[in-house]
């Protein structure tokens, strides 16, 4: 595996991971402000 392939894989688990807490978060102060 090349240097390049290494770091596009590793700034895609970045971006998938970002995403995930996003929406995480962004479900929590939802759930929050219905409370």
């Amino acid at each position: 595996m090349t240097g390049s392939a290494i770091f596009m894989m590793v700034v895609g688990i970045v971006l998938l991971w970002g995403g995930l807490a996003a929406s995480i978060v962004n479900a929590v102060s939802k759930s929050k402000k219905e409370v």
